[in-house]
C-alpha cells in the first residue's frame, strides 16, 4: 500500500516495502505512478491535478469532519485519527498539539516551532540568540541568559502538555529533542501514515 502526505514543496511517502521517502514538488509527475496512491494534501494546485487520475484517492472526504473544527489541518486530523488516547505533538515548523482522551477529540493548539522562536528572541535583541537547551532542568528558575529563554518556551510548553495527563506521542522533524522534555513521550514519526491506514480498514475495508 502506497500513502502520501502532499505538501506545499514536497510530498512525504510510505510503501509497505521500500518505508519513507519524499519527493519535491516541483516537476513532481504523478501520471507516472501505475498503483493506488492514498493521499491527503494541503497543495491546492496539485490536488486539482489529483482529481483528474483515478489512482491517486484521496482520503480526506472519509473522515468525519464534524468531530474537528472547520479550518483544522488536515495533517493534524489523520494524525489525532491514529490514536484513541493521547496528546499527539507534532514538532516541525510550528509545534501544533492535540488532545484526545477515550476516542473523543477535545482539542488543541499551535505553538511556534523551535526555529520560529528562536527567531522571536533574537529579533528582540542580539544578546538572546542563543539554540534552545532541551535538557534544561525543569525545576529550576535560569540563572543564564540560554536557560531563560529556553524556560520561557520548553519549559512552560512542556508543562501546558504535561497538565492532560495523557500518553505523549512525539512527531514531527524536531520530535527527538523536544521527547528530551518528558519522562516517558513516544516518538512516531509515522503516526499520520498510522491514521490514514485506520480509516483506509475502517471506511474502505482494505
Amino acid at each position: 500500500m502506497l500513502l502520501c502526505d502532499i505538501g506545499n514543496t514536497s510530498l512525504h511517502f510510505y510503501d509497505d516495502e521500500k518505508g519513507e521517502y519524499k519527493e519535491s514538488v516541483v516537476a513532481f509527475d504523478p501520471s507516472t505512478f501505475l498503483e493506488k496512491v492514498y493521499y491527503i494534501s494541503v497543495n491546492a494546485k496539485l490536488s486539482k491535478e489529483l482529481k483528474n487520475l483515478d489512482n491517486w484517492i484521496d482520503l480526506a472526504p472519509l473522515i468525519q469532519r464534524n468531530k474537528y473544527y472547520e479550518t483544522m489541518g488536515i495533517d493534524r486530523i489523520f494524525a489525532v485519527e491514529a490514536t484513541s488516547h493521547g496528546v499527539i505533538v507534532d514538532a516541525g515548523s510550528a509545534v501544533t498539539v492535540d488532545v484526545v482522551r477515550d476516542g473523543v477529540y477535545e482539542g488543541g493548539f499551535i505553538s511556534p516551532g523551535k526555529h520560529a522562536m528562536q527567531k522571536c528572541y533574537s529579533d528582540i535583541s542580539p544578546a538572546l540568540e542563543y539554540p534552545f537547551n532541551f535538557e534544561l532542568n525543569q525545576k529550576n528558575l535560569a540563572k543564564n541568559s540560554q536557560d531563560a529563554i529556553s524556560y520561557g518556551y520548553l519549559k512552560l510548553l512542556a508543562s501546558e502538555i504535561c497538565s492532560y495527563d495523557l500518553p505523549i506521542i512525539l512527531t514531527g522533524g524536531d520530535a527527538e529533542e523536544f521527547a528530551q522534555l518528558f519522562f516517558d513521550a513516544r516518538v512516531n514519526k509515522r503516526v499520520l501514515f498510522e491514521g490514514m491506514q485506520k480509516i483506509i480498514e475502517q471506511v474502505l475495508e482494505i
